[in-house]
């Protein structure tokens, strides 16, 4: 049922009704807008809008309508033109003509923006939650080899030893930022645009203030004309969205490398695989690929609503239609992704041997003859040339830099003493990295102890987030 109409004298041609349809996408914030409509219909009745009686039975019908919507016994129609219709058709057919009194003093600009709020916020509770297990499975899998060494890239070259833990880590840290912008993006997202009407408020006697409370939300809109056409959650949203779809790609990127012929590190579970349909022999790390490949979708999407929110004018526009679709498949991406990756970290195993053999190779304890001068009072630049020669020298004679002689070191600076030695073997490289971050395991120890406590908060403030928005939701 049409929602408009009065001053036409045509329906709409059937072009206009299928470009402006969008139900069939909208309609999963059916569960929204009904208790939206609850709170709105509260509203009514404490200010006489209503009788007691008449709310009484749209209540009835609106709790009616909303196990249905939950069973699949409501659905809408081939005439149902948005979420909004279709859910006032079913209270019409349930109450005749009073189920048309929840519109008055609302409008579906402010309707919409309202349930649309409300679905981001339910939306990213869910995704907090899976990022939270992606990240517990990483602090396990970083304690399982945390005495693992490996070596350490910067450019894809080698550059230092490290603890594999440490690599593992990092990860951790990154997802750590997303949950943060998540916190801080609800603080912006809890308000409530519902009683801004079309754009002016309303005349009616109503309170967006108690609504807004209703609904779980922090405070209700200070301008009518911005809140129904703030969408700037839906693009912070999506921004969130494509920071986790990079991290993913990150991780997905390392994990195809790890686990290639020539690496050899990584070794993952047949479970997070796939084959080959022409070459039998082939174990493809699929699920690290499309996370890698995933996150040019997301940014995708950010990156068109963005474009479409550039040049709005004024209030409400139509436009604005296209901010559901890119958020849903946003948020859909993401919870098909998470879960995959997170039981592909969980179930990967890594091979110790080839990571420790790789640690001293490449030259990767340069650095340590550097630091070694440095600590005998001469100057990083001068400290930093003597170790190049050392390893131009190694390169030259296809030799690691252990088995420079001691006239070799000397010759290049008179403070490469025999003691060098002490320092150019892994353990001692890794030991020595005992500041705060640094991969000693020392520091590792500390680093991950930190890390357990803080996603273990995280997990306490999203869980108590969501144990609060289920409950209103059920109120």
């Amino acid at each position: 049922m049409s929602l408009w109409g009065g001053r036409f004298s045509e329906e709409p041609a059937d072009a206009v009704f299928a470009l402006s349809r969008s139900v069939n996408f909208d309609w999963r914030l059916a569960p929204y807008d009904l208790r939206s409509s609850l709170a709105h219909l509260a509203v009514l009745e404490s200010s006489g809008l209503l009788t007691p009686e008449v709310s009484a039975k749209i209540r009835a019908a609106l709790l009616e309508l909303t196990h249905e919507v939950a069973t699949g016994a409501f659905r809408y129609n081939e005439s149902d033109e948005d979420v909004h219709s279709a859910l006032e058709r079913g209270l019409t057919e349930k109450l005749g003509e009073i189920g048309g009194s929840l519109r008055a003093g609302r409008s579906r600009n402010d309707q919409v923006a309202t349930d649309l709020r409300l679905y981001a916020m339910d939306a990213m509770l869910a995704t907090a939650e899976k990022i939270i297990h992606l990240q517990q499975a990483l602090v396990a899998k970083a304690e399982e080899y945390s005495d693992a060494p490996a070596v350490g890239f910067t450019h894809m070259q080698h550059a230092q030893p490290v603890l594999f833990g440490h690599e593992l880590a990092k990860h951790v840290h990154a997802l750590n930022r997303d949950l943060d912008r998540i916190d801080d993006w609800f603080i912006r997202t809890s308000v409530s645009p519902l009683g801004s009407g079309a754009l002016a408020g309303s005349s009616l006697p109503l309170s967006p203030e108690a609504t807004a409370t209703a609904l779980g939300f922090k405070k209700s809109a200070g301008n009518s004309i911005d809140g129904v056409s703030d969408r700037d959650f839906v693009a912070e949203a999506l921004f969130i969205i494509s920071m986790v779809g990079v991290h993913l790609s990150r991780i997905g990127e390392e994990w195809c490398i790890w686990a290639t012929t020539e690496f050899g590190w990584a070794k993952v579970s047949d479970s997070y695989s796939t084959g080959s349909s022409i070459m039998p022999q082939k174990k493809n790390p699929d699920m690290a690929e499309l996370a890698r490949g995933k996150a040019g979708r997301l940014v995708g999407n950010l990156t068109g609503v963005l474009t479409m929110l550039k040049g709005l004018p004024f209030a409400y526009n139509r436009d604005l239609q296209e901010d559901k679709e890119p958020l849903f498949d946003s948020f859909d991406t993401l919870a098909l992704v998470l879960p995959a990756v997170a039981g592909m970290v969980a179930t990967t195993e890594f091979d110790r041997d080839k990571m420790a053999a790789s640690a001293p190779t490449g030259y990767s304890l340069a650095t340590e003859i550097a630091d070694f001068l440095v600590r005998a009072h001469i100057p990083f630049a001068m400290a930093h040339e003597a170790a190049g020669k050392c390893v131009a020298l190694a390169e030259k004679n296809q030799i690691e830099l252990h088995e420079i002689s001691d006239a070799q070191f000397t010759a290049i600076h008179p403070s490469l003493t025999p003691e060098i030695r002490g320092v150019l073997t892994v353990e001692g490289a890794l030991n020595s990295r005992t500041t705060y971050g640094g991969t000693a395991p020392a520091a590792l120890g500390r680093q991950l102890a930190i890390l357990k406590s803080e996603v273990s908060a995280f997990e306490a403030n999203f869980s108590a987030k969501s144990k609060a928005f289920s409950g209103m939701m059920s109120a």
